[in-house]
């Protein structure tokens, strides 16, 4: 009996923000750049590879960064253009199927089982859209290619940057074995911490557990590590993601003690997600308060409505109720304010499998 495989690439720009930064401002090219905060607030949204050289990252803080690289050049987000280039970049994916999946702006999912071009080799496709991509707007792109989004996710940071890997068919249980399961996505720092206590370091540890072993330590996640271990994964692209979020925050140029100024703060950004409600035609019933404290350390506080909210009004009331639920423990560098459990409906999408070369 034939087994039937799709054909899934994951596409996955190289440190697109900086690249974008440094594409249009030539002056930043070969230099360390980092996008978003300073070297005395805010946080690092991207990174050049030059800067990941001295172990710049995104999500580190503006002056851990400066410490870590004296010379690093801090830039300004502008996601205008970053949304521009993404559009571009789409673009080129419509061209071979439709069944595309972003993950963001910079990254990712084709489904090219059957696609626009009749091109039976999922590996060419990959390459004539990064060769495309280079073309039209000047970017680099990686891209992995398997038979599902698990690997297919894993295998495009293998030979970033400018580069693709393709794992067969044949190969995808050998190529999950030597992993560690630290790069399974979907594992977490938390989750492969407890894995590494329990002795499972790679692919083939985890596989060697049973499913009643996964599931009495890691709960419901234990079956789908089970069978990510054999490289199984079920998750379809799905070009109209289902929205499961939405939401704004801010960091401040310095940190905040007072409630009272919080609240002008929480205002704006409640403003902000209307915008963004508008724009998706969507409410929410469940708002989350997000409050970063000076010490970097974070806490989380959530209220579930009984009907669906989508105005300001509404929404900045039900945060600050949250801001004033307890007492803060330090003072604030960064508010945030989620909209949660939408009104979106889950749609079905119809995947086509057939055996392929890769």
């Amino acid at each position: 009996m034939e087994t039937l495989y799709r054909k899934i690439i994951h596409i996955d720009m190289d440190a697109f923000y900086a690249s974008v930064e440094q594409l249009d401002n030539p002056d930043l090219k070969g230099k360390p750049i980092a996008v978003g905060g300073n070297e005395v607030r805010g946080v690092v949204s991207a990174a050049s590879y030059e800067a990941r050289k001295f172990g710049v990252r995104s999500a580190m803080s503006g002056a851990q960064a400066a410490r870590l690289c004296p010379d690093l050049i801090f830039v300004k987000t502008n996601f205008d253009r970053y949304k521009e280039v993404s559009k571009q970049i789409r673009a080129i994916f419509h061209e071979y199927t439709d069944l595309v999946e972003p993950l963001s702006l910079d990254e990712a999912y084709l489904d090219v089982t059957e696609n626009k071009k009749g091109n039976p080799s999922a590996t060419l496709i990959a390459q004539e859209i990064r060769q495309k991509i280079f073309e039209r707007t000047g970017l680099t792109a990686s891209a992995g290619i398997s038979i599902n989004k698990f690997v297919a996710k894993i295998a495009s940071d293998f030979n970033k940057p400018n580069g693709q890997k393709t794992v067969n068919p044949d190969e995808v249980e050998a190529f999950i074995e030597v992993l560690d399961v630290k790069k399974f996505y979907g594992i977490g720092k938390v989750t492969a911490e407890k894995m590494y206590q329990l002795g499972i370091y790679t692919g083939t540890d985890l596989k060697s557990k049973s499913l009643d072993y996964l599931e009495k330590h890691f709960g419901n996640s234990g079956k789908s590590y089970y069978n990510l271990s054999r490289g199984i994964s079920f998750s379809q692209v799905k070009p109209n993601r289902e929205m499961k979020s939405i939401g704004a925050e801010r960091t401040f140029n310095t940190n905040l003690s007072s409630e009272i100024y919080m609240e002008e703060r929480l205002k704006n950004i409640a403003e902000e997600i209307e915008r963004r409600i508008k724009k998706h035609k969507i409410a929410g019933k469940t708002i989350t308060l997000k409050i970063k404290y000076s010490d970097f350390t974070q806490q989380t506080r959530s209220k579930t409505l009984q009907y669906f909210i989508s105005d300001k009004g509404l929404i900045f009331e039900t945060a600050k109720e949250l801001l004033y639920q307890e007492k803060l423990k330090n003072s604030v560098r960064l508010l945030g304010i989620s909209l949660n459990n939408l009104n979106t409906h889950q749609k079905k999408f119809v995947v086509y499998q057939l055996k392929f070369e890769f």
